[in-house]
């Protein structure tokens, strides 16, 4: 049954499309101090898909953030600054609880689906033609909405990025819709700056990571208990770290608690401080680097990165080298740089040694971002420029674009010395 909503968007039982949707943060009231931030722009917004939950999340604009950690004169444990959180009333937890059976709930201006059916990527080109500009990337399984498909392209926005794709690689319309429910991700969204990850579920546990405003984690387990928990710590969890918190404190704590997957690794986050939704993947807003120096990168810097692009969407395996057939973030990093005659050692930790530090106002295509946590290195990008970077993250996005400060960087590196 499809109908008209008061914004005047078409409408299917299953599927609402609206153009401005509610924000609803997972939070509690608490102090407000200033957060130490660095401000950068935002390259992605686009497509939240809320399924199941019915919880509805932002559609994403205006600035990216980089962070600065900010540990001295602490308030919150949760945070390396200070917080502003929005409170969800006892009325509208209820609401949603009634509602959520009910629909799934698509937090888009515009009411035609189309989702890429491709194996890495779709070229986003400027004009209709394939000898356009290529102004971004719709990867594997992400959205867009469609405004029209004419001579087999398809005229769409996904995010920021705006053109044209061929249409024979969209899924469109009711089979997009279906399709939605089964590639869409359970994310967490970052609603607050500065906000800490940690090894364990607890404020007692060390710090994993800092995380950057507005990103995206996939959740791993959202309900957390007792039982899984142990098998998690056995797993997964020095007892060093264990021993560190108050066990039974802890598992009394769950229900606050989330976890979610950083990259090839796992760590929890407060669900007071972050969005929980499904969503589709939205496309990437990329330039193309000149290779003549023009620009102020050099040739070599624009080369290499130009190469790594290609490898956009690719799977991620764990110890592989391979470009094509599966690379975890090291042996992405090495094997791009080997194509260009530098040799870099095997591991993250180890190319990280092996590199020159340099600061944020130094930084260049070509150059690589390093995280970690614990004081150790556990991965590696390569920077394209614009604030963003490439690289192998885990099983279940391969070889991805992500904002340089997504998580906070432990040290950006130098192999070109140019």
């Amino acid at each position: 049954m499809r109908f008209l909503d008061r914004f005047g968007f078409i409408h299917n039982k299953r599927f609402i499309a609206a153009g401005l949707a509610a924000v609803i943060i997972l939070s509690c009231s608490i102090p407000n101090v200033k957060a130490s931030m660095v401000t950068t722009e935002k390259p992605l917004a686009g497509i939240n898909v809320a399924l199941e939950e019915f919880i509805v999340a932002e559609v994403e604009q205006g600035m990216m953030h980089a962070l600065t950690d900010t540990t001295q004169g602490e308030q919150n444990p949760h945070f390396a600054g200070g917080v502003q959180v929005v409170t969800n009333t006892a009325e509208q937890n209820d609401e949603l609880k009634e509602e959520k059976e009910e629909h799934i709930k698509l937090n888009l201006n515009y009411d035609r689906l189309g989702i890429a059916k491709v194996d890495t990527y779709l070229n986003v080109r400027k004009k209709p033609n394939t000898g356009a500009k290529v102004v971004g990337k719709l990867t594997k399984n992400a959205g867009c909405h469609i405004y029209k498909v004419k001579k087999g392209w398809a005229k769409i926005v996904s995010g920021k990025v705006n053109g044209y794709v061929k249409a024979s690689y969209l899924v469109k319309d009711a089979k997009a819709e279906e399709l939605a429910y089964d590639v869409g991700k359970k994310v967490i969204t970052v609603k607050e700056s500065g906000l800490r990850v940690r090894a364990l579920p607890s404020t007692e546990s060390s710090i994993y990571s800092v995380l950057g405003l507005d990103e995206d984690f996939e959740v791993y387990r959202e309900n957390l208990n007792a039982e899984w928990l142990e098998k998690f710590i056995n797993k997964y969890v020095k007892k060093k770290e264990v021993k560190s918190v108050n066990y039974d404190a802890m598992v009394a704590d769950l229900s606050n608690w989330v976890c979610i997957s950083v990259d090839n690794d796992y760590a929890f986050v407060s669900k007071q401080y972050v969005e929980i939704s499904y969503k589709l993947k939205r496309a990437v807003k990329i330039g193309q680097l000149s290779t003549d120096g023009s620009n102020g990168v050099s040739s070599i810097r624009a080369s290499i990165v130009e190469y790594a692009k290609q490898f956009l969407g690719n799977r991620y395996v764990y110890g592989g080298t391979s470009l094509t057939n599966g690379t975890d973030c090291s042996g992405f990093t090495m094997s791009v740089f080997a194509h260009y005659g530098y040799g870099l050692p095997r591991t993250s930790g180890s190319q990280c040694s092996a590199t020159r530090s340099i600061s944020s106002s130094e930084v260049k295509p070509g150059d690589l971002f390093f995280y970690g946590s614990g004081g150790r290195i556990n991965h590696v990008a390569l920077y394209i420029g614009s604030g963003m970077i490439i690289h192998a993250s885990n099983p279940s996005s391969g070889i991805k674009i992500s904002n340089a400060y997504y998580r906070q960087p432990v040290k950006i590196g130098r192999i070109i010395n140019d």
